[in-house]
């Protein structure tokens, strides 16, 4: 089977397949996965990372696959604060994606509930989802229980 150990976070010109993958699939080490058009490979990384939407996996023989963050269900909050809105969701520490009239967050009835309560208006969507990266770089953010 063909290995990939190396990960850029961008590919470098057209590449050879595509890989989809969900937010939580997109945080590995080693695993056999397989392309969007059927190429199966070994990833096998020196750490665990997160691999990034537009980022690249080398395969030994010098070819990038692709990484595309796949559709997911989410939830999207809008509303009248929604820097507030934004602040309440950080605060629990959860991965967020941050557009100019719209936040993106993995479903969760709790955070759901409580956004509700501050008139947030929160809908069921199916989405690719990027969130912003951990605060002190590159890297996720993690809820208490980490």
């Amino acid at each position: 089977m063909i290995v990939a150990n190396t990960y850029h976070n961008h590919t470098h010109g057209t590449p050879a397949a595509r890989i989809s993958l969900t937010y939580e699939a997109r945080f590995l080490r080693r695993r056999v996965l397989v392309t969007d058009d059927g190429l199966e490979f070994l990833l096998d990384l020196e750490q665990t990372t997160s691999l990034d939407h537009g980022g690249a996996l080398i395969l030994e023989d010098g070819r990038e696959i692709e990484v595309v963050a796949a559709p997911e269900t989410l939830l999207q909050v809008r509303g009248e604060h929604l820097v507030r809105l934004a602040w309440h969701i950080g605060n629990r520490h959860t991965p967020c994606q941050i557009e100019e009239d719209r936040l993106l967050i993995q479903p969760d009835h709790v955070i759901r509930d409580m956004l509700g309560k501050l008139g947030a208006d929160v809908a069921e969507v199916t989405e690719p989802f990027t969130p912003e990266g951990g605060a002190y770089g590159h890297g996720r953010t993690h809820s208490h229980a980490h």
